[in-house]
């Protein structure tokens, strides 16, 4: 009686969770697949660096991952035909997968390490950095995973602080 009690509270969960995951998002985000795990991180990130150093721009880094929300989000945002305009103009975008850091399973760790930042707390991570390699939002660079529940015009503001040289 009791395993047949168990199993019918299992099977119900189940459902639950299916229930839960067919029902239609209610974000107010725009979302992205764009963490690309086969990029060569190291070698996207000094591409946009010397084209950031040849056109005046900087480089937007977007470290996170494809399984986090935040994530998506934040790379919806970006290519949206607003924020696309702004980082044509003022940016190299480089979106690099970072795995899931917190849980010992990161990828590319080495390259927030090589700006300063000496670990992930979770993701996304967005840094702006300057052809010359120094990192613009020490402070803030780590403070995004919250990106799907911020306002796009408060995103957007932040970005354009980032870009008078």
């Amino acid at each position: 009686m009791i395993a047949r009690t168990v199993g019918t509270a299992l099977l119900a969960l189940a459902l639950a969770a299916c229930a839960h995951s067919a029902a239609p998002s209610t974000a107010h985000h725009p979302e992205a697949r764009s963490y690309d795990a086969a990029l060569d991180a190291d070698a996207a990130v000094d591409a946009a660096l010397e084209r950031a150093g040849a056109r005046g721009t900087r480089l937007l880094l977007v470290m996170g991952a494809n399984w986090c929300h935040d994530s998506r989000a934040l790379a919806g945002w970006l290519g949206t035909p607003r924020f696309a305009a702004l980082v044509d103009e003022h940016f190299e975008l480089v979106l690099v997968n970072v795995g899931m850091p917190q849980t010992d399973d990161g990828h590319n760790l080495h390259i927030a390490r090589r700006f300063g930042i000496e670990t992930l707390p979770g993701t996304p991570n967005l840094l702006v950095i300057a052809p010359d390699g120094t990192l613009l939002n020490a402070g803030t660079a780590t403070s995004w995973r919250n990106a799907a529940s911020r306002e796009a015009d408060a995103i957007y503001t932040e970005l354009v602080g980032f870009t008078a040289i």
